[in-house]
């Protein structure tokens, strides 16, 4: 090795190595060429990093590009291809009529750390998935999901939440807390069997570390670790992520031991109850999945996406009711007309106020709070002319849909007009995607509760992105800022509300997307 050593120079070293960065960069290029030929078209990827540039640099941009590609086209995450389904009947074909075949769910680095593959969101579609899935619907209906008996607990909550809102008459106050609070409170019902109170400093700590957690995982710091997850082993920002989820599995687990003591198999009171029945009665079955790591993880995610999009959904409701005061107004009246200012609104309600939840729609149209939910093929198939490998990630790109120029009377701007017929009813749309390929009534509650007791609000110079459609799932996190002041009118029940953002031009980041909000609310 050493006589070798004696006849090469640093010059030699430096081209040869030279040489072989050439090499492997031609190689990618030319498995880029390939991969493209073969594939539908999309833009231009780079070697190595495929479009990851364009992905961070501006998201919504790229997203919102992919339809003139076609029906489907082609992302190059890093060195990973996406197809993303650009219109309707394509969504339709692969997700409804061959929903087993797109049903895998592609990996993420980041949420696979903090889970080991368990429970139900980030586990692998197979045997685990759906024993955990179907006795997760199972019990929920069981304890009342779609039930008389569930519409009433958010009734009661959003009873709750008025009443924590008007504690702070005169004061600015942040409404992130109350708000998840509230929310919340209703998936705990289910899961735990009991509520929280909106002053309980430590499920208010809990709520504030699962939307820190929101907010890292689709930050730049959750991107760095999707893409080399090897850094999980050396100190970071991601390692709060780490420390913040078992914060969240400590709390379930502390629960469960209580639950645990208290346990009648003859009286199940929730979810958690359930689970450990469940398990009991499945001991001897060997291709069991009920065990205690899926029971932490089950309730996880239970509580998470009983919890996150709602939240959401509430929060940009006041930023879209700032922004439109003319639309609060008209809702406000359409409320009081139907129900007055003290009873509580109903499903049965909903045809009698086809203004409000035409509005409530359109929040959640123009918010596009799941903008991005990757899925991958269970087995090799075919989707219009295209040859899709077992394991092909693939993307429904939910934002061209919500902003389907075709489609809607007015795709670019917030306007309850595009959900109501000529006669002023409320018209269903199957492009109504707001939480991909579902719809969440949950929100309509609280929305309905808050403008009937007036909580309305007044503001000047806003600027959210234009507020225009599609403002990603990062943007919820926008109103994580927002301070309220409530003053009462002359009006009974009726309240105003001033709300403002503390600074301008801040960047907030949640689920990989970025907006700018450049706004100040007086």
């Amino acid at each position: 090795m050493e006589s070798l050593l004696r006849y090469l120079d640093w010059t030699s070293v430096g081209l040869a190595l030279l040489g072989g960065l050439l090499c492997l960069v031609l190689l990618e290029i030319f498995r880029l060429n390939s991969s493209r030929s073969r594939n539908p078209p999309g833009p231009k990827p780079l070697p190595f990093v495929g479009n990851m540039p364009q992905m961070i640099n501006d998201p919504k941009g790229l997203i919102r590009s992919m339809p003139k590609y076609g029906e489907i086209s082609s992302v190059y995450l890093g060195r990973d291809i996406v197809l993303v389904l650009n219109n309707l009947p394509t969504i339709k074909e692969a997700f409804i009529q061959n929903g087993n075949v797109y049903a895998g769910r592609s990996s993420f680095a980041i949420l696979e750390w903090v889970t080991n593959g368990y429970g139900i969101l980030m586990a692998e579609y197979g045997n685990s998935w759906r024993q955990q899935r179907r006795f997760a619907l199972h019990t929920l209906r069981n304890f009342g999901l779609g039930k008389k008996t569930l519409e009433e607990r958010v009734a009661e909550e959003a009873r709750f939440l008025i009443k924590e809102l008007l504690k702070h008459e005169g004061k600015p106050f942040y409404p992130i807390h109350p708000i998840m609070n509230a929310v919340s409170n209703i998936i705990c019902s289910i899961v735990f069997g009991d509520r929280y109170e909106y002053d309980d400093k430590r499920f208010a700590q809990l709520l504030k570390l699962i939307n820190e957690n929101i907010q890292l995982a689709g930050s730049t710091v959750g991107r760095i670790f999707n893409m080399v997850p090897f850094i999980k082993h050396f100190p970071g920002p991601h390692q709060k992520v780490w420390q913040n989820a078992n914060s969240l599995k400590n709390f379930i687990h502390e629960a469960v031991e209580e639950h645990r003591k208290t346990l009648d198999p003859n009286n199940l009171r929730d979810f958690i109850d359930a689970y450990i029945v469940e398990m009991s009665k499945q001991q001897s079955n060997e291709d069991s999945t009920f065990h205690e790591d899926n029971m932490i993880m089950s309730t996880s995610d239970l509580f998470l996406a009983g919890t996150d999009t709602t939240a959401a959904t509430l929060r940009w409701g006041l930023i879209y009711m700032m922004d439109h005061p003319d639309v609060q107004e008209r809702c406000h009246k359409e409320i009081v007309q139907v129900l007055g200012f003290d009873r509580s609104p109903s499903m049965e309600d909903r045809a009698k106020l086809p203004y409000t939840h035409a509005t409530i729609h359109e929040i959640q149209r123009c918010a596009d709070l799941v903008p991005v939910v990757m899925h991958q093929t269970t087995q090799a198939t075919q989707l219009r002319g295209y040859h899709l490998p077992k394991g092909t990630k693939v993307m429904p790109n939910i934002t061209a849909i919500l902003a389907d120029k075709n489609h809607w009377k007015h795709p670019d701007t917030f306007n309850p007009e595009n959900f109501l017929d000529e006669k002023g009813q409320l018209s269903k749309s199957d492009h109504f995607l707001p939480f991909s390929l579902e719809y969440k009534a949950g929100s309509s509650y609280y929305v309905l509760n808050l403008l009937q007791n007036g909580v309305c609000t007044e503001m000047s110079g806003l600027d959210v992105c234009g507020l225009g459609p599609a403002w990603w799932s990062a943007l919820s996190a926008s109103a994580g800022d927002l301070q309220v002041e409530l003053h009462h009118k002359p009006q009974p029940s009726w309240t105003q509300t001033t709300a403002f953002l503390g600074e301008p031009a801040t960047d907030y980041e949640r689920s990989g997307w970025l907006c700018q909000i450049d706004a100040k609310l007086w």
